[in-house]
This record gives structure tokens, C-alpha cells and sequence, in this order.
């Protein structure tokens, strides 16, 4: 009886550190502070903007979709916004009201080609399978051209493109089923991958990550950035331009759930993030349940070393679950997973640099 008591009391006091391991890896233990030194707009009426990117003259391309709509099996068909920050009074116009097919937008990427051509690039998660949208940008608006599926994209998230045809994807998971994807979260097991097309075929180039999500680039596409959320830190990797090849260079812990990245032409990385994960999962769950909104901003040194500052901390009442984070000169845009809208912030110049 003794060594079955003694054993309890040992399963228990693993059980018990488990969840105080789990709990503080996630941030909730953490005390938080709101700030922000400048102006906050919200801009209603873009549910679940999820990722935005903003082309060099001002254009924020907005990815939209009702994500709690879909969880609870009554999925309403996304949209691709335009928010131009150029006009005097910016509204919000879906370039994608007349896409036929099954529609819902997660990560995007806008490329520019040196003849001025721009493709949009865009997540999408159909019920047939997940598939990478490109879309053609024609005087400010979208054009499809075509979709591209292949079985390496597992559950993609975000995406990249190199080029007008190349692009690389996130996985978030490497598990199919719910009791799996649950077990990668809560474990923070390394099971997610990143992915290259090099216009004509994919192959993994990088695995063996906690929950890929946002991925970028520095402005001379020497580097590729990826966020690693259950990791609390963002990967960097040398690429090579020929072969799309990834090589780990460092790793920059930021000790908070990484969402995605932008980098302004000056290489800043702009990153949105989840301080308390298990407040944002649930969030996720229940609307009324607000998680904490963060944008950090991390300036490249010499080597390996990076200067990373806190830029905006909401307690998640203007804006809960922080996805995502864009500058263009003075504006910044901030968006969510789950809410009605995206944060428009006007930030002192001597904290920004232009897109």
C-alpha cells in the first residue's frame, strides 16, 4: 500500500509540474503592463484579420475570415480587403466579392516583380484540400490565376513568395488528426516544417519546428524569418537563391507566442504576437474571453544580435489576439485572429520605418 501511495504522490507531482511547466512556457504567469505611445483607431468591418501586407505605395491587402463562423460548422465565405493609407479617408473595399470558389484566406504575401508586376499570394482553406491562391494585382485589383495544392502542404499557414511562381509555406502542424495537432501544442512537440515551390515542384526544407507560423524575409532575400509560436522565438536562416535551400543560422528568443512577421525596407522585423497563449486559446473559444495584444519590433545588429523593443501591449479590449503587425511610414496596422477589425495606429516617426 505504501509503494502504491508513493507512486500516486510521484505521478501527481508530475502531473502537477507538468501543468505549472505548461502554464509558464505559455506566458500566464506573466504580468502585463498596456502601452503605446501614439494615436489607436479601430477599423471596424475586416472579421478575422488575420494577416495583412502593405505594397511600397500604400495599398494594405487585408486576409479576412470568420474563423469562429467555421468552428462552429457554419462557414461564411472570406475576402482579400483593400485599405488604402494613401487616401485622406481609407474605407475598405473586398477585391475577392466575385471568387466563385470556396474561400477562406489565412497568411498572405504580396510580391513585386522589378517590372513592376504583383501577385498576391494567399493561404486558403478549402474543404477539398488547402490550397495557395495567386492572384494578379491590376490597378488595384485582383485577378485569379490560379490555385496550387500539393500533399507536402499538410496545414499551411503562412506563405512567402520569391518570385512570381516560387513561394515557401509554414506548416503549423505536422499531424492530420485533432488529438495530434492538441498533443504538438501542449507537448510543444517539433513536428512542423517549412516548404519550398520552386514553380514547379515542392520539397521540405526545413522541419523539426514548434508550430511554424509567420515567415518573411530580409529586404535582400539572403535571409528567411520564421516565427515559431509554442517556441517563443524567431528562426533565421540563410537561403539560397538557386535552390531555395534553407541553412539555420540563429535563433532570437523573444519569449512570447510569435505570430507573423513583416520587415520594412530598413530589414526591421514587425512582429504580432500572443503574450499568454492559453489566454488566447481561450479566447479562440469564447469571444467574451480577451487576450492580450502585442507588437514587437526587432532591428537586425552586427552578428547575431538584435534590438528588440515592445511597441504596443493591449489588454485585448480594443483588440484581443494580435496576429499580425505592418508599418508604412507613420501607420501602423495591427490585426487579429478572431476580431472585428484591425487596429489603426499612428506611432511617432523616430519609432518607424517605411515598407
Amino acid at each position: 500500500m505504501k509503494m502504491v501511495i508513493a507512486a500516486g504522490a510521484v505521478i501527481l507531482a508530475a502531473v502537477g509540474w507538468f501543468i505549472f511547466d505548461v502554464y509558464q512556457d505559455a506566458g500566464e504567469f506573466k504580468s502585463t503592463s498596456p502601452h503605446f505611445d501614439g494615436q489607436i483607431e479601430v477599423v471596424a468591418g475586416a472579421i478575422g484579420a488575420e494577416d495583412i501586407t502593405v505594397s511600397p505605395q500604400g495599398m494594405a491587402f487585408i486576409s479576412s475570415d470568420d474563423r469562429r463562423a467555421t468552428l462552429a460548422d457554419m462557414p461564411a465565405q472570406g475576402a482579400i480587403y483593400c485599405y488604402n493609407l494613401m487616401d485622406d479617408k481609407p474605407v475598405l473595399r473586398n477585391l475577392t466579392s466575385d471568387v466563385s470558389f470556396e474561400f477562406h484566406p489565412h497568411g498572405l504575401s504580396l510580391f513585386v516583380a522589378q517590372d513592376g508586376r504583383m501577385r498576391l499570394f494567399v493561404v486558403n482553406h478549402r474543404t477539398e484540400g488547402d490550397a495557395v491562391e495567386l492572384f494578379d494585382v491590376i490597378e488595384g485589383n485582383l485577378y485569379h490565376d490560379r490555385s496550387i495544392r500539393h500533399g507536402l502542404m499538410r496545414s499551411p499557414n503562412d506563405v512567402h513568395a520569391v518570385g512570381l511562381n516560387q513561394f515557401y509555406i509554414t506548416n503549423d502542424h505536422g499531424s492530420r488528426s485533432g488529438v495530434g495537432r492538441m498533443l504538438e501544442e501542449y507537448l510543444r512537440l517539433a513536428k512542423t516544417s517549412v516548404v519550398y515551390f520552386d514553380g514547379a515542384d515542392f520539397k521540405q526544407v526545413v522541419g523539426n519546428l514548434r508550430y511554424a507560423n509567420g515567415i518573411n524575409q530580409s529586404p535582400d532575400g539572403s535571409r528567411i524569418y520564421v516565427a515559431a509560436t509554442t517556441d517563443g522565438a524567431v528562426h533565421v536562416y540563410d537561403r539560397h537563391p538557386e535552390t531555395g535551400d534553407l541553412a539555420f543560422l540563429h535563433r532570437i528568443d523573444l519569449g512570447t507566442g510569435v505570430d507573423n512577421i513583416e520587415v520594412d525596407s530598413a530589414g526591421t522585423l514587425w512582429v504580432g504576437a500572443h503574450p499568454k497563449l492559453l489566454t488566447f486559446v481561450a479566447h479562440s473559444k469564447d469571444a467574451a474571453k480577451l487576450s492580450p495584444s502585442q507588437v514587437l519590433k526587432i532591428m537586425p545588429q552586427q552578428g547575431s544580435n538584435y534590438d528588440v523593443r515592445e511597441i504596443l501591449l493591449e489588454s485585448g479590449e480594443r483588440l484581443s489576439g494580435s496576429s499580425v503587425a505592418t508599418v508604412f511610414r507613420d501607420r501602423l496596422l495591427v490585426g487579429s485572429v478572431f476580431g472585428d477589425g484591425f487596429l489603426l495606429c499612428t506611432i511617432p516617426t523616430q519609432v518607424t520605418t517605411s515598407l
